[in-house]
């Protein structure tokens, strides 16, 4: 497995901490941010096109797959604050920045849980409505790949894997139809495309 600046359990701040805000899909959302961690200067564009085009539960429990400082997550909970949300990372600095900003956007912090730890670890025995993801590609490509074949184990029947992609997106959409069946591309913008696969038996 590569190591990068934001798939390791620690990084060194490199600079004062700084708030980034955006509007998606109606809803304003305001991080605050370190150099070092992922898209620190503004939100991704794919996490955007992901959020903007994400299928979000009526209700239910969802995951945000390496959340970084909080930013799916934090708006899949203002897109519907009937949702418990939890949130997955395995960098420490993001998981304290993560559970700043829950409070930052004035969210329920008993609906939204924020847990350090590698991938599904800390999850284990527990299964989602909806998982989302942008993944760490920088990390390699068997994390990716863990990502979305451990997904099912982790999804209630129905529940959705919703990822998005830009490099190695053909190959990502491909496993996800090895793993589920079907997958649906559910928007295709400036090289990045939003997948969806649902589970649809045990």
């Amino acid at each position: 497995m590569t190591d990068s600046h934001y798939y390791s359990r620690k990084v060194k701040r490199r600079g004062n901490y700084a708030l980034i805000s955006d509007v998606i899909r109606g809803i304003t959302v305001e991080f605050e941010v370190v150099p070092g961690l992922f898209s620190y200067k503004r939100i991704d564009e794919g996490t955007k096109l992901l959020l903007e085009h994400a299928e979000v539960p009526e209700e239910g429990v969802v995951l945000d797959m390496g959340c970084g400082y909080g930013v799916i997550g934090i708006t899949i909970a203002k897109l519907n604050p009937k949702l418990r949300v939890y949130m997955i990372d395995i960098n420490e600095e993001a998981v304290r920045l993560a559970r700043r900003n829950v409070i930052r956007n004035k969210l329920d912090i008993n609906s939204i849980i924020v847990l350090h730890g590698n991938l599904y670890e800390p999850v284990a025995n527990m299964a989602f409505d909806a998982i989302y993801s942008n993944p760490p590609f920088a990390a390699g490509s068997d994390v990716v790949e863990r990502i979305i074949v451990e997904a099912p184990k982790h999804l209630n029947i129905g529940g959705t894997l919703q990822i998005v992609a830009r490099k190695g997106a053909e190959k990502i959409e491909k496993l996800m139809k090895q793993t589920f069946g079907e997958v649906e591309i559910k928007a295709s913008k400036k090289g990045y495309k939003v997948l969806l696969a649902r589970k649809l038996k045990l």
